[in-house]
């Protein structure tokens, strides 16, 4: 029976450190967040920034704008933010518009702002294995993964997802600390085979319950990072969670495992930008 990984107690722990680390701060960390159109999930995950920031005690904004908004419009009140000096830390609430162009968004982001870790220019330095900012959510399950106390040298781990925002930077994280990585995706054959033999996998595909117990090696760290709803309308993962734990010897579970771990690490690079950005060194 696998040993459930609190994403929620340890995500908890994390802002509590960078509370007190800011607590005696005249001038507070601060976060903008801009949000495009009415995406009901995007507008959930906004309120969560928004709360988590106010509960660590920094300077928060939030930009909503119309789902009309041009992309001229979006672009001046990026420059905008980039220029103000009370913004550490910017993101801009994907998925946008279909009418505008993310790439050309995401990447008029100063890159010391981009605390989402996600511009060309943060994307390259992680490849090339000196990190800026780490996307959120894989660095939040770098954590939970390390909070298992199992190192993942020569360890074979499988990703299946091969997103720019989790899969990518997840197989880069975990070549970093020495695992050997295989990447699945739609077009990968034999998954079941290749999912079997991992010791540490990562589920970031998207569809509800693709995982099962036949897929998992016995004594794996399986970390869910779905976000699918169920036929009930309850947010369940890409792991068969019931299945999977009987072999797993750890587990992440949906909700209350990668979630909050995400948002944690947005504060965390909010307050990293922040040390960089008023050239102080961390303590």
């Amino acid at each position: 029976m696998a040993q459930i990984l609190d994403g929620k107690a340890l995500a908890a722990k994390v802002k509590q450190e960078i509370a007190g680390k800011i607590s005696g701060l005249k001038d507070k960390p601060g976060l903008a967040v801009i949000l495009v159109g009415e995406d009901p999930a995007s507008k959930v995950y906004v309120g969560l920034k928004e709360k988590d920031s106010g509960e660590i005690g920094y300077y928060s904004e939030v930009h909503k704008l119309p789902e009309s908004t041009s992309q001229d419009d979006l672009l001046n009140l990026i420059d905008s933010l980039n220029e103000n000096d009370k913004i550490n830390g910017l993101l801009v609430q994907l998925p946008l518009p279909k009418h505008l162009n993310t790439d050309i968004v995401i990447n008029s982001i100063n890159p010391v702002k981009d605390v989402d870790g996600i511009t060309y220019f943060n994307a390259g330095k992680l490849f090339s294995g000196k990190p800026f900012f780490i996307p959120c959510t894989p660095k939040g399950i770098m954590m939970l993964i390390e909070s298992t106390g199992e190192k993942m040298e020569g360890k074979n781990a499988v990703v299946v997802g091969r997103s720019n925002i989790v899969g990518k930077p997840m197989a880069i994280l975990l070549m970093q600390r020495n695992a050997t990585v295989t990447v699945c995706h739609s077009k990968t054959k034999n998954i079941e085979q290749i999912t079997g033999q991992a010791d540490v996998l990562v589920a970031a595909v998207g569809k509800y319950r693709f995982i099962k117990g036949n897929m998992v090696k016995n004594g794996a760290i399986v970390i869910d990072v779905g976000t699918n709803k169920d036929e009930d309308g309850k947010l369940k993962g890409d792991v068969d969670f019931e299945a999977v734990k009987e072999k797993a010897s750890f587990i992440t579970p949906v909700p209350g495992g990668v979630g909050p771990m995400t948002r944690a690490m947005l504060m965390q690079n909010t307050y990293e930008a922040y040390i960089y950005q008023k050239g102080l060194q961390q303590g």
